[in-house]
């Protein structure tokens, strides 16, 4: 299990290190760049000694060849549009808001989803299954920016039972303030319902089908001591596995919900990042 996990770590980081490979390449395909809005109108010898402080007058290879080696080093550097922004400082006053955000969601989330994936197994084939099966495609199906427009509408704009938009800051920033917090954790955390009702599921079908199950019948065992004893225990490898592909969905989401109810976590500056092409954010 140890191995698996560390393997899985390993795959994480190189996968990391692809996407921003492969972003900052993209980034630097498309035409213009984070400064030509902003240094279009200046002279000539001011633009070309602008682009030189920021590096962007250098080949793509070599900022590429600087931009990974000071993300090595931890070293992120300034925002291209605005200097006065540092990398280090913007995830240390956004990051507490992104990180309990995305901590509510899967805490919220996960147990659900498992809860519901051992119910739809251990009945399997019920009402009880092909309603789990449905919610969850459901679930699966509505983006996280339109179920979150949703409940933003009627919970917080018809019934007024939550705030639209805003987010604890201060003494609040990691523990208070719930009622800001329910909404957008709702509208982040049903995506790991879906996804792990139904990967659990699954894994639990098969594995009630595996010899050491049947042996386990044969000696006995109560239903209850082999679904939680045997079936859970070993379904649950996939559940582990698949961690760092459930947290990719969860950011995504995040990036959007963060937006609608003006959180200020990393996403929404993320999205206004991108808009820039302010490829050290990003």
């Amino acid at each position: 299990m140890v191995k698996l996990i560390v393997r899985r770590f390993v795959e994480l980081l190189i996968a990391t290190f692809l996407i921003a490979t492969a972003t900052f390449f993209m980034v630097a395909a498309v035409p213009g760049d984070a400064l030509s809005a902003q240094t279009d109108k200046l002279p000539t010898a001011t633009r070309a000694q602008v682009y030189q402080n920021t590096g962007l007058d250098k080949p793509v290879l070599e900022r590429y060849g600087i931009t990974m080696n000071n993300m090595l080093h931890g070293q992120f550097g300034e925002s291209i549009s605005d200097p006065s922004v540092t990398i280090s400082s913007l995830i240390r006053d956004r990051l507490p808001a992104s990180a309990r955000l995305g901590i509510q969601q899967m805490l919220f989330g996960i147990p659900l989803g498992l809860l519901l994936g051992i119910l739809a197994a251990v009945y399997k084939n019920t009402w009880l299954d092909r309603a789990v099966t449905i919610v969850a495609l459901f679930l699966m199906s509505i983006p996280s920016l339109v179920l979150g427009l949703l409940l933003q509408s009627y919970f917080g704009g018809k019934l007024g039972w939550f705030p639209i938009i805003g987010w604890p800051s201060g003494d609040q920033t990691w523990w208070g303030g719930w009622i800001y917090t329910i909404l957008p954790t709702i509208a982040g955390g049903v995506t790991y319902i879906a996804i792990y009702a139904r990967l659990l599921k699954n894994s639990m079908v098969d594995v009630a089908s595996s010899e050491y199950v049947m042996t386990a019948r044969a000696k006995g065992l109560s239903e209850s001591q082999i679904v939680l004893h045997h079936i859970v225990r070993n379904a649950s490898i996939p559940i582990i596995t698949s961690l760092p592909v459930t947290l990719a969905f969860g950011i995504t989401g995040s990036i959007f919900i963060e937006s609608i109810f003006v959180i200020p976590g990393v996403g929404q500056y993320f999205v206004t990042a991108l808009n820039n092409r302010d490829v050290p954010i990003i």
